[in-house]
């Protein structure tokens, strides 16, 4: 690597440090970051990787588990959306609506200073793994929001001039709405328990409408409701082979756990 493209790394990772989380890295090369798995080290090595990776999906399909594996294995820092800091989140799930709009305009504000700062850092586009799109705010205000505070969101989106950089990769991962409610229960977050199935039934639905419609950037489609990405090597190898094969701007991987 070239000593201005080290210093343009080095900038890059200093500026993200404020919203991103890094992994740890141990002193060995990037291709190794995943413990123990030989065979990772020889499909990252020499492979063009996207430099920008989304996750995306309903609440409990498992985003921010499978972010985190990207980017321990690519050894990229990773940015997640901020559930636990918004301090409204848990009056929304327990009380409604009428915590809707505070709730939405807390991840609309946080969201634009995090892409903000990615957009702006890097002349070859940022180097990261998020666990969320921009364009998934409105999917979730057109959801929560009633007609005046919808209105009132789109003044104050539209005010703060986002431009969002564009992913090299999304991932849209699906799952049952059962299976999300057994995951949602097994994390054991208190706030989430308020969450009901009906709920759930028209995040699903709005996100399979969205990403129906999606051409932005190159989709990966994944039906996550039968593996296991976090501790199950076999279908993250299965996964990242997807990854590197992507050709086009959509395809699907419907994987058979039994025969991983």
């Amino acid at each position: 690597m070239q000593a201005t493209q080290i210093e343009l790394q080095l900038e890059r990772t200093r500026a993200l440090g404020h919203y991103c989380e890094r992994m740890p890295s141990n002193q060995t090369s990037t291709s190794v970051a995943l413990e123990g798995t030989a065979a990772l080290a020889q499909k990252i090595n020499g492979q063009h990787l996207p430099r920008y990776v989304a996750i995306e999906g309903p609440i409990g399909v498992g985003k921010t588990t499978l972010a985190r594996k990207i980017a321990q294995v690519f050894d990229y820092p990773l940015l997640l959306e901020p559930a636990a800091e918004n301090p409204f989140l848990d009056r929304y799930y327990r009380d409604g609506k009428r915590h809707a709009l505070s709730t939405q305009l807390f991840f609309l504000l946080h969201r634009a200073q995090q892409v903000a700062e990615l957009h702006n850092n890097d002349l070859l586009g940022p180097l990261v793994v998020a666990d969320f799109l921009m364009e998934k705010d409105d999917l979730f205000a057109r959801m929560t929001l009633d007609e005046n505070e919808y209105a009132l969101y789109t003044q104050i989106h539209e005010s703060l001039g986002i431009q969002a950089p564009t992913p090299d990769l999304v991932i849209y991962l699906q799952a049952p709405v059962d299976i999300l409610q057994e995951r949602i229960r097994d994390r054991g977050i208190d706030y989430e328990r308020q969450i009901e199935g009906a709920y759930l039934n028209s995040l699903a639905d709005a996100y399979t409408e969205f990403f129906h419609f999606y051409n932005q950037a190159p989709l990966l489609v994944v039906n996550a409701a039968t593996i296991d990405f976090a501790n199950n090597d076999a279908h993250f190898n299965a996964l990242l082979d997807q990854m590197l094969a992507m050709d086009g701007l959509r395809q699907y991987f419907n994987p058979n756990p039994t025969l991983l």
